[in-house]
């Protein structure tokens, strides 16, 4: 008789051997330099937690066209690869995986933030409501230009530029951000996609952009190292689709058909609640043939039972890594969870960063 998989069980995802099935999720915390580099501090940040089974890197902007946030490290530079390249290496040394996210925000971004004051690009001229990070503080978001077809190619090599650098740091694979109201969801859903050409329209045009991009990274490695992230129902900055079943399951399962090393789905709302009523993106996990990534407001008793079940063969944790660079080790005593300071999320120095004590460390305190 075959035993169901735990939690603590190892995975392998694609080319990549997890040594347990927690995964820590993406978060942005704005600490690189004037560079957009990371520096010695985010690599000890990264290596105080390389005991989850595999690391999601904050997203990393692939260009200085796709960065939405100051001080954000991306990966278009030598020295961005350079530096990246420590933090592969103490988290290899630390006997962890860690993938970057590769970035573009698309139309969440400001001005302040492009070379020479440039607008924002996005599928369509559509403004988004909110508010961009910027060094000057928070700003309003600006109505972005509409991406001429001719500039896509130039988008792709940079996915595949970024790809390329990202083996040279060191990392154990990629992931697409395809979620979150950023560029390549901003392509997929009817609120941000007006346009009347080859990339917008029918679904299978709307499609056509961020299959692209899957194709030239893959194309830049290989499926066995890269995966995607998707937020099929989340509103978050400022996006909706009309019919999202419609959009994400031929998406999904043009995704499975390429063989991919994982789907990171958020379910629900980026954030919020896992239910929103209407359709569950769930339901998703019989279309994608591949390893399923759940996320979104997970606690301990509801990863163990969606691992046991198959409903999920990792799942990400985002915010409870923050406070609690020994989360794997927490999860597996069922120990108490330290809570975040939200006020040092965004930018500053070690303070809320890498400051935050393990199991061991408070006992002993």
């Amino acid at each position: 008789m075959t035993s169901r998989p735990d939690l603590f069980s190892p995975v392998r995802l694609g080319a990549i051997e997890l040594a347990n099935r927690v995964v820590m999720a993406p978060l942005t915390r704005s600490r690189a330099d004037k560079d957009d580099a990371v520096t010695d501090l985010t690599v000890e940040y990264y290596r105080q937690r390389a005991s989850a089974g595999l690391i999601v890197t904050e997203g990393s902007p692939i260009s200085r066209q796709g960065k939405g946030y100051a001080y954000t490290p991306g990966i278009f530079t030598d020295l961005q690869v350079e530096r990246w390249r420590k933090v592969t290496d103490a988290v290899h040394a630390a006997g962890g995986r860690i993938v970057i996210q590769l970035w573009h925000v698309g139309r969440i971004s400001h001005p302040d933030l492009q070379a020479d004051g440039a607008l924002p690009v996005a599928p369509s001229a559509v403004r988004p409501e909110g508010k961009a990070f910027t060094e000057a503080g928070f700003k309003d978001l600006v109505t972005p230009r509409a991406l001429a077809a001719s500039e896509l190619p130039g988008i792709l090599d940079d996915f595949r530029r970024a790809t390329v650098n990202a083996r040279r740091a060191g990392f154990d694979g990629v992931e697409i951000h395809g979620a979150n109201g950023y560029l390549l969801d901003q392509f997929l859903k009817d609120k941000t996609n007006r346009r009347t050409d080859a990339y917008g329209g029918s679904v299978e045009n709307r499609m056509r952009f961020p299959l692209e991009v899957v194709d030239a990274v893959v194309g830049a490695w290989d499926k066995d190292h890269v995966g995607i992230r998707i937020s099929p129902v989340s509103p978050a900055n400022d996006i909706d689709d009309s019919d999202p079943k419609a959009v994400f399951v031929p998406f999904v399962e043009a995704l499975s058909a390429r063989g991919l090393a994982y789907l990171h789905v958020i379910e629900g709302a980026t954030g919020g609640p896992r239910d929103l009523g209407g359709w569950d993106p769930r339901d998703l996990r019989s279309v994608f043939k591949g390893a399923w990534m759940g996320n979104n407001s997970y606690d301990r008793d509801l990863a163990m039972e969606a691992v046991a079940t198959g409903e999920a063969d990792v799942v990400a944790f985002g915010r409870p890594f923050i406070a609690n660079p020994d989360l794997v080790e927490r999860l597996r005593r069922n120990a108490p969870l330290a809570e975040p300071d939200r006020a040092t999320f965004y930018g500053g120095d070690a303070k809320g960063y890498t400051d935050y004590p393990t199991l061991g460390e408070a006992s002993a305190a």
